[in-house]
């Protein structure tokens, strides 16, 4: 208890007694002044407590109760508050008020008999047991309560609050109010208690009623007055705290706040509370399904929640609940009616895609139509309620299907009008795209290359400007373009193929010189089809060098036709016709029929082959078994490492023939190992039938030494392996192309690439390189060739049934794919003819190596190149072989309405009858043809078999024992000396004993440092004796000179069987093997033996030789030559000099003249004949010291009887002005030291020379090109075609010698032109050892100019220009920068960036056009340097990439802004309007062949 006491001390209670205006309705009004109200809100401040009806008017019963207690006075309860000054304190509030009976509406009566005056003022309250009072509702209803009584029954009164009324009360006077409150307060100030005027109702307040209340206690010795409102809570609390600062005078003085600051405070403090509310009804309700006992029971205990009940109470939480619910559920609606209204123009896409159905109805009779098609209910839903977003629809979200009740909306009927719109539009645009599109292809402006910008002006019209997009007919205009630039290059194609003569008459190889191009292109110049690519010359170009390439090197894969190649057709047509022994053989010997053989020789030194075979195996199965695409290889390796000479280390054994070469180096010394290597095993092959080891696939790796880390070794072996490569025409891969890691490790990738690539060498030589043994020969009566054009108009299946269903047909026996077996009856006898079916291109290669005994040629009556690669295939047959013309028409009907048809078929019968050969025509229409239309053709092959055979053999033994060095150094020679024997070893230096012949010639060795390779490589020097000696030998593919051998003169017998034909291989600068003789078939009385030890040459040379007769046993037929000079230059190829008594045998011969080609019988063959005798024979390549030896002799004059060099006569004056002009040109002058400028009496030390030489890191700008390009910015801007039009040659070489003596060469004071100047900067480039643009990034920058995207391009370009060499670099991003601002000025100088690149590319890349990659890439080199040249501020000044104006994204002929981005010294000179427009740019391919062409003849 004393404890309680303290604690009462320690916590003031207090007693305050609510006053104010009380008793019935004629004294107060319908309601109270809000006492209740005011109290309810202090003591129950919670909104869900507070009460706004609190009646006085009460029954007896509840007035006797224990809340009232017969009392005119309520006991509201205690509350605890903490004040200002943090002192807690206990208040009870008790509200004098005056119960109206409900009975006589007159006051009850109770104890206390006083008025309500005197009862409000009273200060001692009693009443035992009073209960505390809550609301109206607890009347009668006490146990429902808390029951809490007024503490000890009695109250003493600390203080008053006089609470008066400013609204406008109903019934009640104001001023009568203020009577009461008067006389109220003057009783209560009796009590010497403290008094605060309480004005309720301030949020109904009348102004006037407040001041008058103001004015009342001002003069009520200044009272208190405090502004509330029990309804918003507004200072109720303030109104009780400054009544208890009264009461406790040791209280400071409390701050009255008017009622609308206090009211401000309280709706912020509601408005906060109501955000943070509704932010946790968002967080908490997400679906509009969502009830509120669930919800309210989860924000139970939230204080968000519990503060905005406390203020604004539950049913205000509860109806913002249910706004959100309303919110979320017509968001939902809203979502679900945006999907149905976007899933609406699909329906009618979908249902209704047709206009001429929909275009002139409504949507109400569209909505019916949509009904009756099939798909309805896949789009729409009928529902049974509507409208559908009030149904329960809205929750099923399976269904995606629209309802169709959305039909009869607003943006429903705008969506059905806008699909008629689109239709009505698409019909028009697709209208405009045809119309557009034959206006493409009628229009005869628009041509193939034409650039958009130039065909604008005469396509485009209103309509299509209206109605296309730029996009749409820039796509229409791009497809159309390369509809009609593939059309052209076929056309051209088909005309390459049309002058098939010209290629086969200008014998070009893979380096043709310019004279040669020149040529073709003044042939073909006037022909229109040459004409529709002068847009596209590189393109041009490139079909032109690769037509060489097909003619030079002609395989399925080079054919035009490919991948509809004939020879691919027959040897499909064969093969499913037959099994051949060959792989019966095989499928016999291996027990998986699905693996096929790969012999692999692994080259290098130091045990580099060992460790790559040992990776290679691994990756092998378990019996040494390679997959490639899916198919099981017996993968068999060799590596050597030592001499290759030696039988141990030989590239080919008794058991081994090899497939491929993968040569391995990691050093200068490894890498000369290699080329030693290979040239020692190419020399030891020359004089053999097998030296398919010249055409031996190889493949050059550079592996890292380990822990080798060295970038400028690195980068070093990479430059000089690629030179070894380019000179051997190998495959080079290192470390970075080829995934090959620096610690030698193997890429399975790449080695399967490898081994495709052997694969597809191994089939194409198998096509026509297999020599028939003498077996075969002799198994064999008359060997046919059949040849069919590829890409002829009919089918190759038509022309070979009649033959592979005929029931002698069968299986060839010399393994060829493209042979077959005929068993004929030809005369009295049956004859075993091998018929070979080939193409054309097929044919040239065994025309001179391979015994034929007749041709069957086929062509198209109506294709032009047909007949002209026919005529091109006759010019170099003998005219001996009997030849077989097969025309392919259409029919009859075809062959009177179409006049090509019949020109063709005339001119075929035509050369039939000047060759005296045979001529039929076969329909398309009726291709079932009978063998026995050959048969004549056939008895022709018998009659003359005998002497087609001598001759084939008197050619190779003329060939082989020819005592002129000139035989080897002819291109046209098909095979090396028969009996040239070089040794398998070093040791080996004995001849083998089956010579026919004996032979003191010896091969010239190198010298002992040079052929032994001993000396080490230091930079390019070391290899540059490797590389010009070899490539000497590469180029020649001949033997070295021999010693003269005794010529021999020898006869034939009858039996001609045991002598292997022999053939050269199926390329036109291959050496193929000789006729042996064989071992065991030797017999030296075959042979007529020499008499004459010495014999002494004719003036007239005969060329001598026997031929067995068929009609009289012993009968001899002696064929004399009696030609000078061989045809073809092939040298005189004579085999013996004798005179016809050095014969042993004498009998009685008759002299038959020596055969001659076709082309001289036949005036419609050779008729660019003319043009053979105007080159050099053969090869384009450097001249060798035999060839010029036979210039020197040509250029002494003919003499004799053949002076008169054939197929010149007769031609016309402008072609042979040409001629002449050319050949001129064809003795090569002596080398010099660099090829663009002649430097004949001194020797720079500044051009030529590598680039890290001429400059520093202080200056890494050479000071010559430095000097030019400020010289050009300064005076030479505006000059029209600068880098186009070139300068004087000898003012160029003037200024280089000069700028050499003195580098401080002012250029101005010597007054040279700015095109000297241009063009001295340009060779400088073009004479660096290597290209300004490393040819090992060259392969990057393609890569990366094929991805499409153009942003993406340009940042891989950007990527691969950060890995130039550093000086390389600079350069480049000098002269780039120049070419950028010249071209800002292309208005004068007419040089845009494209016009800039097609000039510069050559001269900065230089690319190796020897490859077929190169060429193809020849238009993508110049667009890459326009790329760069356009984009320069991009790559080399960190700017945003520039849109031309004017051009399509990603156009690369796009002109770059006008605005230049470098500051440099401004151009001095007036810029001129062009006085001219510019020319046409200069094919890309011009300088290149210009550049091969002058660095041939400088030696």
């Amino acid at each position: 208890m004393m404890m309680a006491r303290k604690q009462d001390v320690r916590i003031p209670t207090y007693n305050i007694s609510v006053v104010g205006l009380s008793g019935t309705e004629k004294e107060k009004g319908q309601c109270g002044i809000g006492k209740s109200c005011l109290c309810n809100r202090f003591v129950r401040p919670s909104a869900d407590d507070f009460h706004l009806d609190h009646t006085s008017v009460l029954s007896t019963s509840d007035f006797g109760g224990r809340v009232v207690n017969n009392d005119h006075f309520l006991y509201w309860g205690e509350v605890s508050r903490s004040l200002e000054d943090c002192v807690e304190c206990k208040m009870h509030i008790v509200e004098q008020t005056e119960f109206i009976d409900d009975q006589t509406f007159q006051p009850h009566r109770s104890t206390a008999l006083q008025p309500y005056i005197k009862r409000a003022a009273a200060t001692k309250l009693a009443s035992a047991e009073k209960l505390m009072y809550f609301c109206t509702d607890q009347l009668g209803l006490e146990q429902d309560f808390e029951q809490k009584q007024m503490p000890d029954g009695k109250l003493l009164v600390d203080g008053f609050l006089l609470g008066i009324d400013v609204s406008r009360g109903m019934n009640r006077n104001f001023d009568d109010q203020l009577k009461f409150v008067s006389n109220l307060y003057n009783q209560l100030a009796k009590t010497k208690k403290p008094i605060v005027v309480v004005l309720t109702k301030c949020d109904e307040g009348v102004e006037r009623y407040i001041r008058d209340a103001h004015t009342f206690a001002l003069s009520k010795k200044n009272l208190q007055v405090v502004e509330t409102s029990a309804r918003s809570n507004v200072n109720v609390d303030l109104a009780f705290s400054t009544l208890v600062q009264l009461i406790d005078k040791s209280r400071g003085k409390t701050k009255i706040i008017p009622y609308f600051e206090a009211l401000k405070q309280q709706s912020q403090q509601i408005a906060t509370a109501k955000d943070k509310y509704e932010w946790l009804v968002s967080r908490i309700v997400k679906n509009h399904n969502e009830n509120w006992l669930n919800v309210s029971r989860k924000m139970q205990a939230s204080p968000e929640y519990q503060d905005y009940v406390y203020l604004e109470g539950t049913q205000k939480a509860k109806k913002l609940f249910l706004q959100h619910i309303h919110r979320l559920k017509h968001e939902h609606i809203e979502r679900r009616r945006k999907l149905y209204l976007a899933a609406l123009p699909l329906a009618f896409e979908a249902l209704i895609p047709n206009l001429d159905e929909v275009d002139h109805l409504s949507c109400i009779k569209a909505k019916k139509l949509l009904e009756t098609k099939p798909e309805f209910l896949k789009w729409f839903v009928v529902l049974e309620e509507t409208p559908w977003d009030a149904t329960s629809h809205i929750d099923n979200m399976e269904n995606e299907r629209i309802p169709f009740d959305l039909m009869d909306t607003v943006p429903a009927e705008q969506l059905y009008e806008t699909h008629l719109e689109k239709l009505r539009n698409e019909r028009k645009r697709a209208e405009m795209r045809k119309a557009f599109k034959e206006n493409l292809e009628t229009s005869p402006f628009i041509t193939p290359g034409k650039p958009w910008e130039e065909a604008r002006s005469f396509i485009m019209n209103e309509d299509f400007y209206q109605w296309l997009e730029e996009s749409v007919y820039m796509d229409i205009y791009g497809k159309h373009q390369k509809q009609i630039i593939d059309r052209a290059k076929e056309e051209f194609q088909e005309l390459l193929l049309e002058y098939s003569e010209l290629f086969y008459e200008l014998e070009l190889d893979a380096k043709p010189s310019k004279e040669k191009m020149g040529v073709i292109q003044d042939v073909l110049g006037e022909e229109q089809r040459f004409k529709a690519l002068q847009k596209l010359q590189a393109e041009r170009d490139a079909l032109i060098l690769k037509h060489i390439h097909f003619v030079y090197h002609p395989t399925k894969e080079t054919c035009p036709s490919c991948p509809a190649c004939v020879d691919a057709k027959i040897e499909h047509l064969i093969s499913s016709r037959f099994i051949r022994p060959s792989d019966r053989n095989q499928k016999n010997s291996l027990s998986d029929p699905n693996i096929d053989r790969i012999n692999l020789v692994i080259l290098g030194k130091d045990g580099l082959a060992r460790e790559l075979a040992n990776e290679i195996r691994a990756l092998c199965t378990n019996d040494d078994k390679y997959v490639i695409d899916g198919k099981m290889y017996e993968l068999s390796l060799r590596p050597i490492e030592g001499n290759v000479r030696l039988p141990v280390n030989s590239f080919q054994t008794p058991t081994f023939q090899p497939h491929g070469c993968l040569c391995l180096y990691n050093s200068k010394e490894s890498l000369s190992y290699v080329v030693e290597s290979i040239e020692k095993s190419r020399e030891s092959t020359l004089g053999r039938r097998d030296n398919h080891l010249v055409h031996l696939p190889l493949t050059l790796i550079l592996v890292n030494k380990r822990g080798d880390t060295s970038g400028e070794t690195l980068h070093s072996l990479i430059q000089q392996g690629q030179q070894i490569a380019s000179k051997l025409q190998c495959v080079f891969l290192d470390p970075a192309s080829a995934g090959i890691g620096y610690g030698r490790n193997i890429n399975e990738k790449q080695i399967s690439q490898v081994l495709k690539g052997l694969l597809d060498s191994k089939r194409n030589l198998n096509l026509v390189s297999s020599t028939a043994s003498i077996k075969d020969l002799a198994d064999v009566d008359l060997r046919i060739v059949m040849c069919l054009m590829c890409g002829d108009p009919f089918s190759a299946d038509d022309i070979l049934s009649p033959v592979l269903q005929s029931q002698t047909c069968k299986s060839s026996h010399c393994g060829s794919s493209n042979s077959v077996l005929l068993e004929l009856p030809i005369g009295l006898h049956k004859k075993r003819i091998e018929l070979s079916v080939l193409s054309y291109h097929s044919s040239f290669s065994i025309r001179k190596s391979r015994l034929v005994h007749g041709y069957i040629v086929f062509y198209s009556a109506k294709r032009k190149a047909s007949l002209a690669m026919l005529r091109a295939f006759l010019c170099e047959v003998q005219d001996i072989i009997p030849i077989q013309l097969v025309a392919l028409t259409d029919g009859a009907i075809d062959v009177l309405d179409n006049d090509l048809s019949r020109e063709q078929l005339t001119e075929g019968e035509e050369i039939a009858q000047e060759i005296d050969g045979r001529f039929t025509s076969i329909p398309c229409s009726q291709p079932q043809h009978k063998l026995e239309i050959f048969h004549p053709f056939f008895k022709d092959v018998v009659e003359k078999k005998n002497i087609i055979e001598a001759t084939h053999m008197y050619d190779n033994v003329a060939e082989a024992c020819s005592t002129t060095e000139e035989v080897f150094n002819s291109p046209r020679a098909g095979s090396p000396l028969c009996n040239s024997n070089l040794q398998d070893s070093e040791e080996d230096v004995e001849p083998p004993s089956y010579h026919l012949f004996r032979e003191d010639a010896t091969l010239p060795s190198l010298s002992k440092d040079h052929s032994k390779f001993s000396m080490e490589l230091e930079g390019n020097d070391g290899l540059s004796f490797i590389m010009s000696n070899f490539e000497s030998k590469l180029n020649n593919k001949v033997p070295p000179p021999v010693k003269p051998k005794p010529p021999v003169h020898f006869e034939i017998t009858k039996d001609l069987s045991y002598l292997d034909q022999g053939h050269r291989e199926g390329q036109r600068k291959s050496v193929s093997s000789s006729p042996w003789l064989p071992q065991d078939g030797f017999d030296p009385s075959d042979y007529a033996e020499p008499m004459d030890a010495v014999v002494k040459p004719r003036n007239e040379e005969e060329n001598i030789y026997s031929v067995p007769h068929d009609s009289t046993q012993g009968k001899i037929i002696t064929i004399r030559n009696i030609n000078k000079a061989q045809s073809n230059g092939s040298g005189n190829g004579s085999d013996s000099e004798m005179d016809t008594s050095s014969l042993e045998r004498g009998r009685k011969v008759s002299a038959v003249s020596k055969p001659v080609l076709y082309r001289t019988r036949c005036s419609r063959l050779g008729r660019f004949a003319s043009y053979r005798t105007s080159f050099s024979v053969g090869s384009d390549d450097e001249l060798g010291p035999i060839r010029k030896k036979e210039e020197d002799q040509a250029s002494q004059g003919y003499k004799g009887d053949n002076a008169v060099i054939p197929y010149e006569t007769d031609e016309d004056p402008r072609r042979r002005n040409i001629l002449r002009s050319l050949r001129r040109n064809t003795k090569k002058p002596k080398p010099k030291p660099r090829p663009s400028i002649t430097k004949a009496t001194w020797e720079s030390n500044y051009f030529g020379v590598p680039l890290t030489t001429v400059v520093t890191p202080e200056k890494p700008i050479p000071i010559f090109i430095e000097r030019c390009i400020e010289y050009i910015e300064a005076t030479g801007l505006s000059t029209e075609g600068i880098y186009r039009v070139s300068g004087n040659k000898s003012e160029m070489e003037s200024l280089q010698r000069q700028f050499d003596q003195d580098h401080n060469l002012d250029l101005a004071e010597k007054d040279f032109t700015v095109n000297t100047v241009a063009g001295a900067m340009k060779s400088f480039f073009s004479e660096l050892p290597d290209p300004l643009v490393p040819y090992s990034m060259q392969i990057d920058l393609v890569e990366a100019h094929k991805i499409n995207d153009r942003e993406q391009k340009l940042h891989a370009l950007k990527e691969v220009l950060k890995k130039f060499p550093k000086e390389n670099h600079e350069v480049f991003k000098y002269v780039i920068s120049h070419l950028n601002k010249v071209s800002h000025n292309n208005k004068v100088n007419l040089m845009t960036s494209e016009n800039l690149s097609i000039c510069f590319w050559p001269t900065l890349m230089r690319p190796d056009f020897s490859s077929m990659d190169a060429l193809t890439a020849t238009r993508s080199y110049q667009t890459i340097i326009e790329l760069f040249i356009q984009q320069c501020p991009f790559f080399f000044y960190n700017r945003p990439i520039s849109e031309p104006p004017g051009a399509a994204p990603g156009s690369p002929s796009a002109v770059a802004p006008t605005v230049p981005f470098l500051t440099s010294t401004p151009s001095t000179s007036q810029p001129s309007p062009p006085q001219s427009p510019p020319p046409t740019p200069q094919s890309p391919m011009q300088p290149l062949l210009s550049s091969q062409l002058q660095a041939e003849h400088t030696l």
